[in-house]
């Protein structure tokens, strides 16, 4: 699903951000990636997201490698993609309903599926009730809440998410989180990243960690019961 093969990524000032960097995640995986401020970590969420391209190496989405694509090929890769930014990207001048919207209407979406897939989009993260009210309105949580509607309403395969939880308090962060572990249980891609990997009871997430541009997996943690939790796809005993 994801594949990243020795990518390094070097600024003009001569700054390495990434230094050989290889890891792989499957299908209907939830993973953290961690690490320091400074480690590289959203250096690596716009390579991702195919906003940057990486000095070297390669970055392999759904069989697209990405330092291959056209620039114009671009848009219909992020439409595979959910991308939820640090900063958000909310409208400020639409409501909650229009800011979910706007993806589908530049898909292309017939307006009536559009807003029947909006609806759904809002309801999934308990905004159904706040359609017609202004994002400068909503709660830090609530606004991280539609960025990730806006962000699945094209139904992604993939969710990318840049410090969703920065900033909030624990009992939201909480809620985000769970958020996300709904997306996964019905086999999307999820991969967060984050410098504090707190997570609810009962969520095992793999974790990647970058140190200095260079990355390492953590061990997987056992859950509650003691169970340390398999890859999907991976044999059982």
């Amino acid at each position: 699903m994801i594949t990243a093969n020795e990518v390094t990524k070097r600024y003009p000032e001569g700054r390495e951000a990434l230094k050989g960097v290889s890891f792989e995640i499957t299908a209907g995986e939830m993973v953290f990636l961690t690490g320091h401020s400074g480690a590289g970590k959203s250096t690596l969420f716009k390579l991702l997201a195919a906003i940057e391209r990486p000095t070297s190496g390669s970055i392999v989405i759904n069989g697209q490698n990405l330092a291959a694509l056209r620039r114009n090929a671009i848009p219909y890769l992020r439409r595979k993609l959910g991308l939820i930014f640090q900063d958000r990207k909310l409208l400020f001048d639409r409501n909650v309903l229009d800011n979910v919207l706007l993806p589908l209407a530049i898909a292309g979406h017939p307006a009536k599926e559009a807003q029947r897939r909006a609806q759904a989009a809002l309801a999934k993260v308990g905004l159904h009730d706040r359609e017609r009210t202004l994002p400068i309105a909503l709660s830090g949580g609530e606004q991280q809440r539609l960025a990730i509607a806006r962000a699945v309403v094209n139904r992604p395969a993939i969710i990318l998410a840049d410090e969703p939880t920065a900033n909030l308090d624990a009992a939201s962060a909480i809620e985000i989180l769970e958020i996300f572990r709904a997306f996964q249980q019905v086999g999307v891609t999820v991969l967060i990243v984050t410098h504090d990997p707190l997570s609810p009871p009962g969520m095992r997430p793999r974790v990647l960690c970058l140190a200095h541009g260079q990355m390492s997996e953590q061990p997987p943690r056992p859950s509650a019961d003691g169970v340390v939790p398999r890859r999907p796809g991976s044999p059982s005993n």
